[in-house]
């Protein structure tokens, strides 16, 4: 059994959803990544309470381009010390 501190991995569309949702995170690119205006750039969790540089999508863009790009979702529900965890990173599929 693995702790919930510790990191997971999926590529499920809902399951990704849901843990950006419930921490208040919506799909993203990074402004002048996207290719000719045609497809998403490089993919983002936003959170309401940052003011990065990123621009909103939707969730059937992000994921077209998450499933174009192969990327799996690593990511962690709870930190170490139990509070609400926002720990992402889209990596390669292996």
């Amino acid at each position: 059994m693995t702790a919930q501190h510790e990191a997971h991995t999926t590529t499920n569309h809902e399951e990704i959803r849901r843990w950006a949702e419930a921490r208040g995170g919506r799909p993203a690119t990074v402004e002048g990544t996207e290719e000719r205006g045609e497809h998403a750039g490089v993919l983002r969790i936003a959170f309401t309470d940052r003011g990065d540089a990123l621009e909103e999508i939707s969730w059937d863009e992000f994921f077209e381009k998450f499933e174009e790009e192969d990327l799996a979702f690593l990511y962690q529900d709870r930190t170490k010390d139990g509070q609400q965890s926002r720990f992402f990173k889209l990596v390669e599929r292996e």
